[in-house]
């Protein structure tokens, strides 16, 4: 098979078209030059009457032989690349009989990153959509929220089970109050828990949204997008751990404690031996917001000083229920 044939042979050179022109001018080639390369690519032909010679070819015939050959090249591309969807799919019928799912995860390096790729994998959810939003609450967006609603009511619709896990403060910030309304409407279930927890989405069993703990100096907001089957199945246990272990939304405030969730979160804080000024920044307070809440903790309990409160505490909290 010749060189154009298989659509491999390198581009002509000057000295190529310098040997064309004068066998097209019935002229000899240049001394020295290899005619061979001409003949493989049918632009020219040894003159069988005359040696030496050679007849030249119409170039535009074998630029059609180009045309073709490389046609045919890219046809066979195109079909090869048709096959990779089909082989992607095989892996459905091997990863469940394997330890080992594939790789693993992706690294998705800021906000719109994140919500575009949870709402692209939240909407295709099958089963069950599960979430941890630990924290105090903070007002959002609501454009942000409308769409929260819309993906859930939507994921609801389609028979999903939808499952998601607030700290107890949240009961309290009436954003977020009316938002968990708007899903437990539509048939989601709520908890919430004074523990702490990770943020976490956890889709089909198949998918896990973390934040980022990996790349220093990433944005804020980033995080990853993780699909390996070991840590996306020990992640699930976890949040059926945390999940029993929570209250029902709607049950709390039956027989409310005198305090507030934050309030009850500084005495933690405090009874874990941090001072009123570091308790601010690991809850996400001012020093002022701290001191205010624990003026007013005493108030509600009549109590005079820090001491008496967090002696009361003390005798309380084993009974108090999560």
């Amino acid at each position: 098979m010749s060189e154009l044939d298989t659509g491999q042979q390198d581009p002509l050179t000057q000295h190529d078209v310098e040997a064309y022109r004068r066998i097209a001018e019935t002229q000899q080639p240049p001394d020295g030059y290899d005619v061979a390369r001409l003949i493989a690519m049918r632009l020219v032909d040894p003159d069988p009457y005359t040696p030496g010679r050679y007849i030249p070819h119409d170039p535009r015939a074998a630029a059609q032989s180009v045309t073709a050959a490389a046609l045919h090249g890219l046809s066979t591309i195109v079909q090869r690349l048709n096959q990779v969807p089909v082989l992607e799919r095989l892996a459905e019928d091997f990863d469940p009989h394997r330890l080992y799912g594939g790789p693993g995860s992706e690294f998705l390096a800021s906000a719109p990153q994140m919500n575009a790729r949870v709402g692209e994998v939240c909407a295709a959810a099958a089963t069950e959509i599960c979430s941890v939003q630990p924290g105090e609450p903070a007002d959002r967006d609501p454009a942000i929220l409308r769409l929260g609603v819309e993906r859930t009511r939507s994921a609801l619709l389609r028979g999903v089970q939808v499952r998601s896990l607030y700290h107890r403060s949240a009961h309290e910030h009436g954003q977020t109050r009316d938002y968990v309304a708007a899903m437990m409407k539509d048939g989601a279930e709520v908890r919430a828990s004074s523990a702490p927890g990770p943020r976490v989405i956890l889709v089909d069993r198949q998918h896990l949204f973390i934040d980022n703990h990996v790349i220093p100096g990433a944005e804020g907001n980033s995080g990853w997008h993780v699909f390996d089957r070991a840590s996306v199945a020990w992640t699930r246990s976890l949040f059926d751990l945390f999940w029993h272990r929570a209250t029902r939304w709607q049950d709390i405030g039956v027989n409310a404690s005198p305090l507030s969730e934050r309030q009850w979160r500084i005495l933690r804080e405090l009874a874990a031996g941090y001072s009123q000024q570091q308790v601010g920044p690991r809850i996400g307070l001012s020093r002022r917001a701290v001191d205010k809440e624990i003026a007013s903790a005493r108030q509600a309990l009549s109590l005079r000083t820090t001491f008496q409160l967090m002696a009361w505490y003390g005798r309380t909290q084993g009974g108090r229920v999560e």
